[in-house]
C-alpha cells in the first residue's frame, strides 16, 4: 500500500516525535490528543525541534515551513484518522485505554487504513481484538527520543497479514529507521525482552542496598554514556516498576517489583522527571562518584544476562535471526548486540555469571538456557 497520510494519537513525547519523522519523511501527518493544550505542547515541541535542524544546517528554512503545512493538529479523533493510510497510536502503557482508542480507531479510520501501536511491551494480539480488522493491527515500536533512536520493531500480532507487516517496514525505512521484524507477539518484543533480566538485577541491587547504586554505576561509567542505575533514573522508576510488574504477569514471578522499588516510587521520587529518584536531578544530570567502584560485579554480569534473553528469544520464536536480535540492540540503544559481544567475551563465562547470579539470588529466570550453555549462537 502507497502510505500518504499518517495519522498520530497521543501529542506526548512519542507521539511529537514520531509525528516529526512522519513529517521529515515527506508524509502529511495529523497529530491528536484529547486536548488542545496537549496538542498545542507536542506542536511546540516539534516547531523547536525543526528549528534547531534548521540552525545546523540538516533542514532548510523552506523544508521546515514545508513539513508545518503538512502537520494537521487536532483534538477530533474522526478527523485525524478518516483518510489515514497508517494510524499510530502513541498514549500511555495502559492496556484497556489502548483497547477502547483501537475500537474507535477501527469505527472511523478507513477500511484499508492499518493500525499500529507503539506500544513497548503490552500484547498486540490483545490490542488487535478490540477491532474487526485484526489483520491490519500491527505493533510499530518507536524509541525515545524517536526522532534521535533508529530502531523501530515492526510486530507481528497472531493476526496480522504479511502486506501490512511489510507496509509498516517500508514505511519505518522510509522514515530513515533500521526496521527489525518481531516474529511472535511477546512481552517486551526484542529489546526490552532482553533487557528485562538487567532490570530486575538492578532491581534486586536496590532491595539488597549493597553496593550502593553509586558504586555499581562507578564501575560502568566508562563504559556507556548513560550508567544502568542512571538510565533507571531517566526511563522513570514509576515506568520501571510498571514494566516489571507486567513481565511478573507474562513472563515469570520472579520480575515482581521488590520494596525498594515500589517504595521510592510509593514515595513520588521518580528519578529525572521529579528531580529525584535514585539521583539527585536537581542540576540537570547527576554526578556519579568513580572513587569506590564495587569489585563484585561487572559488565559480564550484565552481558550474560542479555544473552541469556536472547538466547529465549530464539527459542521461544520471537525471532529466529540472533542478527534480528543484535541490530535491535545496537540501534535501540547503541553499543554492541549481545551475540557479538557474547562471541568476544566467551559464552563459558557468561553461562557461570548467569549461574552465579542465579544461585546467589535464587532466581531461576537467570539460569543459562540450553541454547546459551550449548554456546554456538555466531553472527
Amino acid at each position: 500500500m502507497d502510505v500518504k497520510k499518517i495519522a498520530v494519537i497521543g501529542a506526548g513525547a512519542m507521539g511529537n516525535g514520531i509525528a516529526q519523522v512522519g513529517l521529515m519523511a515527506g508524509y502529511t501527518v495529523a497529530m491528536h490528543d484529547v486536548e488542545q493544550r496537549f496538542v498545542d505542547r507536542g506542536v511546540s515541541t516539534i516547531k523547536d525541534s525543526l528549528s534547531k535542524f534548521v540552525g545546523k544546517g540538516k533542514i532548510t528554512a523552506e523544508q521546515n515551513d514545508d513539513m508545518l503545512r503538512r502537520l494537521m493538529p487536532t483534538t477530533n479523533l474522526k478527523a485525524a484518522v478518516m483518510d489515514a493510510d497508517l494510524v499510530i497510536e502513541a498514549v500511555f502503557e495502559d492496556l484497556d485505554l489502548k483497547k477502547k482508542i483501537f475500537a474507535d480507531l477501527d469505527a472511523s479510520a478507513p477500511a484499508h487504513a492499518i493500525l499500529a501501536s507503539n506500544t513497548s511491551s503490552m500484547s498486540i494480539t490483545e490490542i488487535a481484538s478490540a477491532t474487526r480488522r485484526p489483520g491490519q493491527v500491527v505493533g510499530m515500536h518507536f524509541f525515545n527520543p524517536a526522532v534521535m533512536l533508529k530502531l523501530v520493531e515492526v510486530i507481528y500480532a497472531k493476526q496480522s497479514t504479511d502486506d501490512a507487516i511489510k507496509t509498516t517496514y517500508d514505511v519505518a525505512k522510509k522514515m530513515n529507521k533500521v526496521p527489525v521484524i518481531v516474529k511472535k507477539d511477546s512481552p517486551g518484543f526484542i529489546y526490552n525482552r532482553v533487557n528485562a533480566p538487567t532490570a530486575l538485577f538492578l532491581q534486586i541491587l536496590l532491595d539488597k542496598g549493597s553496593p550502593t547504586p553509586a558504586q555499581f554505576d562507578a564501575a560502568f561509567k566508562a563504559l556507556m554514556p548513560m550508567t544502568p542505575f542512571e538510565l533507571f533514573d531517566y526511563v522513570g522508576l514509576d515506568i520501571v516498576l510498571h514494566t516489571q510488574d507486567y513481565y511478573s504477569k507474562t513472563l515469570s514471578k520472579d520480575y515482581a517489583p521488590r520494596k525498594a522499588l515500589k517504595d521510592m516510587v510509593a514515595a513520588g521520587t521518580l528519578g529525572k522527571k521529579t528531580g529525584k529518584g535514585i539521583y539527585d536531578w536537581s542540576a540537570g544530570r547527576p554526578t556519579i562518584d568513580t572513587s569506590n567502584p564495587t569489585t563484585e560485579y561487572d559488565f559480564t554480569h550484565m552481558v550474560a544476562l542479555q544473552v541469556n534473553e536472547a538466547t529465549k528469544c530464539l527459542e521461544e520464536g520471537v525471532t529466529n535471526d540472533p542478527k534480528d536480535i543484535d541490530l535491535a540492540i545496537a540501534n535501540g540503544g547503541g553499543g554492541m548486540g549481545p551475540f557479538t559481544l557474547a562471541q568476544s567475551i566467551g559464552y563459558d563465562k557468561l553461562v557461570a555469571r548467569c549461574n552465579e547470579l542465579a544461585d546467589k539470588f535464587g532466581v531461576e529466570t537467570f539460569r543459562p538456557t540450553k541454547t546459551m550453555q550449548e554456546g554456538k549462537i555466531k553472527v
